[in-house]
């Protein structure tokens, strides 16, 4: 059966032509139905679907398709950010946001993860690429779980800044430590050296190359033994998001690979910056694996019990 005659696949073409249609993406009841739609097409965790091996026509009907969700995410976000700036304390408000419950299991997952890879104490600095108008993310790793962590943002729209320093201006805690910049990551070198961990956002370079590229920048201006984690998507969710392949990270040890299978849209990469010469062996030859590590998929326990999780991890890892 060719790629064209899948049902999901029919199913998300469909949809794409009726979006791609759309004389704004701005949030309204037919762009809310369509993407409502969209989401709940690609959500099945385990449909048999390898985005990779897809026929051109659908190939670039996907690349399409992520540009304009992540259009109208963006969109999505401003229109709320500016909403709850009209709050005395916009941080109380943040429920108003039709999406915040599958942020706030994200992030407790990411929190999670970060727990089992990074040194017991919590990270003294942390930055976020691509932070968007309503850096959410963010937020709630601040608020619920690195309560004492500094976050630097970053997103090259300074409209996006201004909206989200409202956000937090009110705020006596998070004022003191949330910090902005407007700045394409592209251009910051040294100043990576000094976090601990770094975020990238999925929409971060929606192209494949476009990401790979940022990823390279990353790995060679953060520290030895610092933390990535990358979002990327599985399965039929890569018709929404660009997915990030442990191939993708050289220069980096790949410690895990999870898979949400409930409502949570994005897989969940951790890897650690190798040391220099790691890192240029890793250039040549791709992401670093430890000796005598080999990598299975299995179910683990979810601490949110909403549903499963695959992860991808070593043999080495599970036995320590």
């Amino acid at each position: 059966m060719g790629c064209q005659q899948d049902p999901l696949v029919q199913r998300v073409c469909e949809l794409y032509e009726k979006i791609a249609s759309l004389e704004s993406l701005k949030p309204c009841k037919d762009v809310n139905m369509l993407f409502s739609q969209l989401v709940l097409t690609c959500m099945p965790p385990n449909y048999p679907i390898d985005v990779t091996k897809l026929c051109r026509k659908v190939q670039e009907m996907r690349s399409n398709l992520i540009k304009l969700c992540g259009e109208a995410e963006g969109l999505l976000e401003s229109h709320y950010s500016s909403l709850l700036a009209s709050y005395d304390n916009p941080i109380d408000h943040l429920h108003i946001f039709p999406y915040f419950n599958n942020y706030l299991k994200l992030s407790q997952l990411e929190f999670n993860i970060l727990s089992q890879h990074h040194s017991g104490r919590e990270p003294n600095r942390v930055a976020f690429v691509g932070s968007g108008p309503l850096p959410l993310t963010s937020i709630v790793l601040a608020s619920n779980h690195l309560t004492k962590t500094h976050f630097h943002n970053y997103d090259i729209d300074p409209s996006a800044n201004s909206k989200a320093l409202q956000l937090v201006s009110a705020d006596p805690d998070l004022s003191k430590r949330m910090f902005f910049h407007t700045t394409d990551i592209m251009d910051v070198t040294c100043a990576l050296r000094d976090y601990d961990v770094v975020f990238l956002a999925a929409l971060v370079g929606m192209e494949k190359e476009q990401k790979i590229r940022v990823i390279e920048h990353l790995g060679k201006y953060m520290a030895n033994g610092s933390i990535l984690m990358l979002r990327s998507a599985h399965g039929a969710r890569a018709f929404l998001y660009p997915v990030v392949e442990a191939s993708d990270l050289g220069g980096f040890q790949v410690l895990s690979v999870v898979h949400p299978t409930d409502e949570v849209v994005n897989s969940v990469i951790i890897a650690r910056k190798c040391s220099a010469l790691n890192h240029e062996m890793g250039s040549l030859l791709g992401p670093i694996i430890m000796p005598n590590k080999c990598c299975e998929i299995h179910q683990v326990f979810n601490p949110l019990n909403h549903g499963s999780i695959v992860e991808e991890l070593t043999i080495e890892e599970k036995s320590s």
